[in-house]
Parts: C-alpha cells; structure tokens; sequence
C-alpha cells in the first residue's frame, strides 16, 4: 500500500482512537499524548513517523511558557476566583433580583443580566454556574419557575464567559490563529500581514456576546408572556424598596468599574491583555479589600485555584502539542486540507463542516481539548481559503460555548447538579438547557448570514 495512503489512514485512526478512549474515561492530556505515542509507534513500524520529530516538543513547551499573551491566562483566572471569593456574584443577584422582582419572569433577567456582567469581569464558567445555582435556583423554584426554564437560564448564563471578553479561551484562540495566520499569509507570499490579536478578538466577540444575551433576555420575555405560570413574578417588600437604588449603585459600580478598566484599557489600545489582565488581578483584590473579603486564606485559596486551573489547561495543550505533531507528520493535514479545499460551495462549506464537526465534539469534549485539536489542524484551511481569521475564532468560540451545555459531559449541567435541590430531577437540567442551545445556533447562523457583526468593530478600532 502507498506509504502515504498507510500514514493518512493511521491519522485517521488516531483522532477517532482519542474520542474512543475519552469515551473510555481516561484523562484528557495524557489520552492526546498517549494515543499519539501509540499511532506514532505504528507509524513508525510501516516506516510512515520518524520520532526525531518530537525533537520540536522542547521548544515547543519553552513557547508556551515564555508567551507573554498566554501569561493573561492565569491572571484573568485569578481575576475570576478573587471576583467569585469576594462575594461580588451574591450581591448582584440578591440585588438585581429585587430589582427586577415585580415582573413576571424578572428572575430570569437578573440571572441573565447577572451572568453577563460576571462573564465580563471573571469569565470562571463553574465559580458562576455554581454561585447562580446556590443563590437564584432556590429563590426561582420557592417563586414556583418551571424547573426546566430555572436550570436553563442559569447553565446558560454561567456560559456566557466563554465568549463575552475577558475570555481565556478568546486568548489562546487569539495566539493560535496569529500564528497561524503569518504562516499561511508567507506560503502565499504575502510577508507582511495584517496582524491578528488576542485584542481583535476581544473586539469581534463583544457584538455576539451581546446577541447571545440579547437572544436569552428574549426567550425569558417570550416565556413570560407566553407562560406567564413557568416564571411568575417575586414582588419585594415596601421595606426592602427604600434602599434599593443604593443596593443597586453599590452592586453594579464596582464591577462596571473594573469591566471598564480591563476591556477598555484593551479595546481602546491603552494596554495589551496581558497589562489588562494584570489591573484586572490588582482591581479584584481591591474590591476584595473594600468588601472586607481580603485576607491571607482567601489570597492562598485564590491562587491555589488559579494555579490548579491554568496547570490542568496548560497540561492539555502539551498533551495536544504531541497529537499534533504526530497527526500532521503522518500527513493528517493534507487529508484534512484535501478533504475542505475540495468541497462544493467553497470557503463557506468548509466553515460550515469544521462548525458542525466541533458542535458534535462539544458533546464529549471540553472547550480547550476541541481549540487544542481541531484549530490546529483545520484553521491553516481555512485561513488559505480567504476566511477571516477574527471572524473565524469568535465563530469558534460561539460554537464551543455549547460543549459546556451538551450532554452527556457538558460541564455546566454537572456544575448545576452538584448544588441542586436533590428533589430537582437531572432530566429538569437536560431539558432546560434545549432551547438554549438553540438560541446559541441562531447565534451562529446569524453571525455566519452576518460576518460584519464580527468584523465590524475590529476594523473600526483599527481604523
């Protein structure tokens, strides 16, 4: 059999034999490294591999770590856990659900609302779904929500981080699709290309994000006038009414302060993300201090979370580094690159497939392990086809949101159900989160229709 035949084949094989043995429960990272050893022995049986390419690994890692973008990484993380220890979440829902409380559904707004502004200010998917469940679900369920629309609006709230700057996963998109951008633009003999930024993406993604919470905000109105019975209105006391408005200025300021400082210093070219990340980290422990919530325990358990986070991040993608080199050495990247170049209906086909591919993998697979695999070997395509690289990575990111709320392993429902009532029965969560992640499709199908909502911001700050 033709070597090169043998080799593309054994790719094929190795990326199925990783979904296989995740299915099996394995570890992640040592799943990627361990079944790219594997194939990269046979590889190397039919003489198709040569191991002196993990001679690249070293460097590789040092890359990783030396990277002074990847370095706002563990900063907006510890941004995140100081934000979520400082109590800042709790205030804001207590808060914005008396504000909202004497309308139907009004719960259902401040979550969304809420989730929104804790994406924007610390982007921890499980410190929010968690604190949402903990706080709003009990008060939602005594108000007699239907469970199904409670657990929704909450696991999908919570998500809201994965795509609404400051994202980590926007980040490490941002470096990937850098890199590999320059390579592409040089193959095509275009050496000096347009740069493209972890900054870029943030601005790309800040329309979307908006429409995501826009989208969710209306299904909650759509219910409430709709079944006005599954979300009915909590109205607050005349007691608790006297205060509200400095409830609310109190709640909302400090975080809207923060969230202005970071994205702004970033969006408005003041500070790269790395600097931004770094006010972000100092602004949190301020509100911390502020709140009385500073303290040398709650510092010591931040930055163990941090550290426990990044460290299982940074693991899977040394672990990814390994697949990748043995799926493109054995020629996994021409196959893929045959396979998209030639389908009918161009650049646009090949975006659709690669989306379609990832939404199916978010089912079994977490954000980082699918940007980690799949953007590598498929975004050098891509980006050769013309397609926007900004437009391209906010897409992503859109799309992988919902690999938090699919089952069997969206990490959210298990997040929700860790701090739901017992008698609230799981199957409430998997279906809460249904119409939801439909929402996150037309999201998808509207920024695919629409690419301007991608690029438009980007290129008029550029401007």
């Amino acid at each position: 059999m033709d070597p090169v035949m043998i080799g593309e084949l054994l790719a094929a094989l190795m990326f199925f034999g990783v979904i296989g043995f995740l299915l099996l429960g394995f570890p992640v990272a040592f799943t990627l490294a361990g079944t790219s050893l594997l194939f990269g022995s046979l590889g190397l049986a039919f003489g198709v591999f040569d191991p002196s390419n993990f001679g690249s690994l070293p460097n590789r890692y040092i890359g990783f770590m030396t990277n002074e973008v990847l370095v706002a990484v563990p900063l907006f993380i510890f941004m995140g856990v100081m934000l979520e220890r400082s109590q800042i979440a709790e205030q804001l829902l207590l808060t914005m659900g008396k504000l909202f409380g004497n309308m139907r559904g009004g719960l259902g707004f401040s979550v969304v609302l809420v989730g929104a502004m804790l994406a924007a200010s610390t982007g921890v998917v499980g410190a929010t779904v968690v604190t949402m469940g903990l706080i709003s679900l009990p008060a939602m369920l005594r108000a007699g929500y239907d469970p199904k629309l409670a657990t929704g609006v909450i696991c999908a709230s919570g998500t809201l981080g994965q795509i609404v700057p400051p994202s980590t996963v926007l980040i490490f998109m941002g470096d990937m699709l850098s890199g590999i951008n320059s390579q592409v633009q040089m193959a095509k003999g275009n050496f000096a290309p347009t740069p493209v930024s972890v900054g870029d993406l943030f601005a790309g993604a800040l329309l979307p994000g908006i429409l995501l919470i826009v989208l969710y905000l209306l299904f909650v109105l759509f219910k409430a006038v709709t079944d006005p019975e599954s979300c009915p209105a909590t109205p607050v006391p005349a007691e608790e009414k006297k205060h509200l408005l400095r409830e609310v200025f109190v709640a909302l300021v400090p975080p809207l302060l923060l969230i202005l400082a970071v994205l702004g210093s970033i969006l408005g070219g003041i500070a790269t993300p790395t600097e931004a990340a770094s006010v972000g980290a100092v602004g949190a422990m301020i509100l911390a201090a502020m709140r009385w919530r500073l303290s040398f325990g709650v510092l010591q358990q931040t930055v163990i979370s941090t550290a426990t986070i990044t460290s299982m991040v940074f693991i899977i993608l040394l672990g990814a580094s390994v697949f990748s080199v043995v799926f493109r050495m054995m020629g996994g990247d021409n196959l893929v690159h045959e396979f998209l170049s030639n389908l009918p209906g161009g650049k646009l086909a090949a975006v659709a497939v690669v989306m379609v591919i990832m939404f199916f993998l978010g089912f079994i697979l977490d954000t980082f392990e699918i940007i980690f695999i799949v953007i590598p070997i498929t975004a050098p395509v891509l980006l050769a086809l013309d397609v926007d690289p900004v437009w391209l990575g906010v897409m992503v990111g859109v799309n992988l949101q919902t690999s938090f709320l699919t089952p069997p392993f969206g990490f959210a429902l298990f997040y929700l159900r860790g701090v739901a009532p017992a008698e609230l029965p799981t199957s409430a969560i998997y279906k809460g989160i249904l119409p939801f992640v439909m929402l996150q499709i037309v999201a998808i199908a509207i920024l695919f229709a629409f690419p301007e909502l991608v690029t438009w911001l980007p290129r008029l700050i550029a401007s």
